[in-house]
């Protein structure tokens, strides 16, 4: 008997998160339902998947519609079902936004995994459910762009699916890509980080046999194959330094003491927002700000600046001494401005 416990124990959890991913409102078929428990790291082969089907219809209140194949299962509507039922207006609030705001910066196997505690979140959240409070916060709350807004670039899911997946098990990709200046290649790349900039997503990489990071947009990856092949990620590279380092401004992690005057109500939300900890601000005496902050040096800064036309002038621009040495080879505003 002994023996038997962990098989029946496995049996018993395999049961359970069964029940957690059977939809309520559609069907789902045995094949699906295989997929979402591989991508939550459960391994089970699909013969097993349709012989605890089978079972489950027996003993709770699933459908079982055979009228098709494959087969489809769903919980009858007025089912108490099984935990995914058990979430709470609150619990179910925080997973529809986090599937809005989180889509594109989680592996797709997980998100796919997810589906079904998405899909039971949205009908807890529906116009038949007592939650009204919780239904109406998504309308209350918003981000909004500081920019033009644009439309994201078109991503081949496939695309995307593998990306985050080889970024997730740190393993090789082959990338089939055309850069801005439309030439492809065909190129082999150790994955390090996955960055949204607005409505578009960049993936930070290193070519084979380079010790430089890239940034390659993923709308112009063709397509992507994982290699079976893993990695050990770089000891040194950090994604939130890389950013730090104005790697997504064009810049190249140079530091700079910037000093500019500002017309007081083009500036004054400099205040309120500083550019840097270490910002000052002094008021002159014909009405305009001089505004000091240590900065990272960039195409992007040279750019905003700009965008204040003539409400900005005497701009200097002075190097500061780097405290810890940038390890990365310059050039990075090339090497960005050619992906």
């Amino acid at each position: 008997m002994k023996n038997k416990r962990p098989e029946t124990l496995e049996t018993a959890l395999l049961a359970i998160e069964l029940l957690k991913r059977i939809p309520r409102g559609r069907k789902a078929s045995a094949s699906e339902l295989h997929t979402q428990l591989r991508d939550a790291g459960i391994d089970r082969d699909l013969r097993t998947i349709q012989r605890q089907l089978q079972m489950l219809s027996e003993h709770f209140e699933i459908e079982r519609d055979e009228r098709s194949k494959p087969y489809g299962y769903r919980w009858l509507e007025q089912a108490k079902g099984m935990a995914l039922p058990g979430l709470t207006p609150q619990e179910s609030l925080l997973l529809l936004l986090a599937e809005e705001h989180l889509r594109n910066l989680l592996p797709a196997r997980l998100m796919k995994s997810m589906s079904g505690f998405f899909a039971q979140a949205r009908r807890n959240l529906g116009p038949g459910g007592n939650a009204r409070l919780e239904r109406e916060w998504p309308g209350k709350v918003r981000v909004v762009a500081t920019s033009q807004p644009l439309l994201p670039p078109g991503i081949p899911p496939a695309v995307f699916e593998i990306v985050s997946d080889a970024l997730y098990g740190n393993h090789w990709l082959h990338l089939d890509y055309r850069n801005a200046s439309s030439k492809r290649s065909t190129v082999e790349v150790m994955p390090l980080g996955l960055v949204q900039q607005g409505p578009r997503l960049y993936l930070v990489c290193r070519y084979r046999g380079y010790g430089n990071e890239r940034n390659l947009a993923l709308h112009r990856i063709l397509s992507a194959r994982m290699s079976t092949l893993s990695f050990e990620r770089p000891r040194g590279f950090d994604l939130k330094q890389y950013d730090d380092d104005g790697r997504f401004g064009f810049g190249e992690g140079k530091r700079i003491r910037l000093t500019f005057r500002i017309d007081r109500n083009a500036g004054l939300h400099l205040l309120e927002t500083p550019l840097a900890a270490d910002q000052q601000v002094a008021e002159r005496d014909d009405g305009q700000l001089e505004v000091t902050a240590t900065v990272v040096d960039s195409a992007m800064l040279e750019w905003w600046l700009r965008g204040f036309g003539d409400a900005v002038s005497h701009i200097r621009r002075k190097a500061v001494k780097q405290a810890v040495p940038i390890s990365r080879p310059t050039g990075a505003l090339r090497s960005c401005l050619r992906m």
